[in-house]
């Protein structure tokens, strides 16, 4: 471990800006930047967002970043060339998939595989599922496949044998022989990225895993040299998209696991926020310039799955944070249909040209637009200074949306925001209530550019009774960076029935998973303050396809135990008792957590700016439409707000980063760590 590290900046890259949070532990002083991102090379909007926070990057101890590097490369498609080696007959495996269609009662839609049919070949080798040797590896079968593929033009390579879970000493000893031959350090082997007995769901995830492995290293590399460059001597530690970091100099060996690391530092942030606000259960809502992430917080623990499917047939079965994502922004696009009705998202303007009143060019009215033309957004602070008068945005809206909805101007806008908090709700519900979760019991953590705005509406329509936000709610993804524990998550298939283990064999594994995830901890150049472990099974019903996890207060269960956890973990979920079927234990899971220092949140907000009433912190006063009535609604600026605020609504709320809404019957209370806390209709 180094010396604690003093001067820590997180820096994260969203679809439409970057945003920093940089503290120093010893003093409490921040510093923050909001910057357009640079989808061409995301390493130059972290250099601005330094600069613009005027960083000293020889002054700086650990730079924390969550990227969508790699998360980008998958969803458009844009893939270093890979190629697979794989067991006799079973070249077709990434193609066959699941027996699914990408619309489920049409014949419409297509997919394409990551690895196109003519680099994937075949090798004789095979494992029963036992794990033993049925036909013996062809070597020279082996590197004739690794020297065909180098000449196709493949720069990544994966080896995915189909019972290589049960026994890898095939993978391992054909990576040993490719890596003679190999120009490069790019070579997946199934069986280490995921131990599960799926081979398809392993086989896609190694090959995402391949094919973001040298993007993601060619990226770290230009950024960590451009930061060496200006003088920085420290670590760079990148978010997983499990809500953990891992050093730049490891991560790139499992590529796969930093997809959607973005979302997974604004929850991570959320936990560590409701967790000091006495608030551990919380459905977390980023709503920023693209699209709108949701997830589930339960006891300050975020929900983690390993059964993620981040578009169709595009299974990544490594721990990520279990969020749900909509093409809802405030860059959102709206238009009406062909059909006469009218739709926002998921096209975005995103930050370039933006909505229109960025003043950057564009035409289309976006969810922003609508916001500014209600009043919810100070047009002094955006048209103006955009060089966009508000008559040229009342004018678009009324060509594009009010005379073909056969509606006024402030009609469309709020037609607009009616619509998008419909998508948005119904993202909440895919996190909540089909999880077996009720939203009345939890508290909606609203962040994002535009996450505060909508959040009042929003919690009303899915009776959640309170929303928290956050000191910095545009840059809360930055903070996840900064508060972010070390994390490792393993998996281990078993898939046997309960009754046919033997109950000591359990312990080895979650002994072997908690020695190994201490080791990669101790690798890192981080101080902790200790260790954490969780611990969880995935079971289902023998005879059924689906996983439920069933988390574990320790490794050490009786498997009688373990049944009746599994039983009560099915009723609550799906409300069915079936205790005369055998469980099934398919896999074992331990998540190995090296904490770091806690962060004082209250210190994100200068406490010198605060003043003693609300009053004082009053700017002015503004026309705001709520549901066609329109209200005089006071605006206050929150870096002047005293901690303990009380406002009742209808009121807003603008800082840098961010414009909170406060709707009419609603009562915003602020507590000691800076946090807004907003009562649906004055619910305490």
């Amino acid at each position: 471990m180094t010396e604690n590290a003093r001067l820590v900046a997180g820096i994260d890259v969203g679809g439409t800006f970057t945003d920093l949070v940089q503290l120093d532990q010893t003093s409490g002083a921040v510093r923050l930047a909001k910057v357009p991102s640079t989808p061409e090379n995301q390493a130059f909007g972290v250099l601005d967002s330094l600069r613009s926070a005027g960083s000293d990057l020889t002054a700086l101890d650990l730079i924390v970043h969550g990227t969508t590097t790699t998360t980008n490369a998958v969803l458009e498609r844009k893939l270093s060339r890979t190629g697979l080696i794989t067991t006799s007959g079973f070249r077709d495996v990434l193609e066959l998939g699941r027996r699914t269609r990408p619309q489920a009662y049409g014949m419409t839609g297509q997919f394409t595989p990551i690895i196109p049919r003519d680099l994937r070949i075949e090798v004789a080798e095979r494992m029963d599922a036992a794990g033993e040797v049925v036909t013996p590896l062809d070597e020279d079968a082996v590197l004739a496949a690794g020297h065909a593929l180098l000449a196709a033009g493949c720069e990544a390579l994966v080896v995915h044998f189909l019972h290589a879970y049960a026994n890898p000493v095939h993978e391992l000893r054909a990576a040993a022989l490719l890596r003679d031959i190999w120009p490069n350090t790019h070579i997946t082997m199934g069986h280490a990225i995921l131990s599960e007995s799926r081979e398809y769901e392993r086989g896609v995830t190694a090959a995402v895993n391949a094919s973001v492995q040298p993007i993601l290293a060619r990226y770290l590399d230009r950024l960590t040299a451009d930061l060496v460059e200006g003088g920085y001597r420290g670590d760079v530690l990148v978010m997983n998209g499990n809500g953990g970091m891992v050093s730049a100099r490891l991560v790139a060996q499992e590529a796969a696991k930093t997809v959607m690391s973005g979302p997974a530092s604004g929850v991570m942030a959320a936990a560590y926020t409701g967790r000091a606000a006495g608030l551990t259960n919380l459905i977390t809502y980023d709503m920023g310039g693209t699209s709108t992430d949701v997830a589930l917080i339960r006891d300050a623990e975020p929900a983690v799955s390993n059964e993620i499917e981040i578009e169709y047939a595009m299974p990544i079965h490594v721990p990520m944070v279990d969020v749900r994502t909509v093409g809802a922004g405030g860059g959102s696009i709206a238009r009406v249909t062909e059909a006469g009705l009218l739709q926002v998202g998921p096209h975005s303007a995103g930050s370039d040209p933006g909505p229109i009143c960025y003043g950057r060019g564009g035409t289309d009215p976006t969810i922003s637009d609508a916001n500014l033309l209600l009043g919810r957004l100070d047009p002094a602070k955006l048209a103006v200074t955009g060089g966009v008068a508000l008559a040229d945005i009342e004018a678009a809206f009324e060509t594009s949306l009010a005379r073909p909805l056969g509606l006024s101007v402030s009609e469309a806008a709020e037609a607009v925001i009616r619509v998008a908090n419909t998508r948005m709700a119904g993202a909440i519900r895919m996190v909540s209530i089909s999880l077996g979760a009720d939203p009345r019991d939890f508290a909606l953590f609203a962040f994002g550019g535009a996450g505060p705005l909508h959040a009042a509406a929003l919690a009303r329509e899915l009776g959640i009774p309170r929303v928290l936000v956050p000191c910095r709610p545009g840059i809360t993804n930055a903070l996840g960076c900064v508060v972010a524990d070390l994390r490792h998550d393993f998996v281990t298939t078993v898939n046997r029935p309960l009754d046919t283990l033997d109950p000591g064999m359990l312990d080895d594994v979650f002994d072997a998973q908690i020695d190994r995830g201490e080791r990669m901890i101790a690798k890192e150049r981080i101080d902790l303050t200790g260790l954490r472990h969780l611990y969880s099974v995935d079971m289902q019903f023998v005879g059924q396809t689906h996983l439920l996890r069933v988390p574990l207060e320790q490794p050490n269960v009786d498997l009688d135990t373990l049944q009746a956890l599994f039983e009560e973990a099915y009723f609550a979920r799906f409300r069915v008792k079936l205790d005369r079927i055998r469980a099934n234990l398919v896999n074992v899971n331990t998540s190995v957590i090296g904490m770091r220092a806690p962060l004082d949140l209250s210190t994100l907000i200068d406490p010198a700016g605060r003043k003693d009433t609300a009053e004082a912190a009053r700017t002015g006063t503004r026309a705001v439409h709520f549901g066609g009535t329109v209200h005089d609604t006071p605006i206050f600026w929150r870096d002047h707000l005293p901690l303990d605020v009380t406002i009742e609504g209808p009121a807003i709320i603008e800082q840098m980063d961010t414009t909170i809404l406060i709707e009419p019957g609603d009562l915003a209370r602020g507590d000691a760590s800076g946090n807004i806390l907003i009562g649906i209709g004055g619910a305490a």
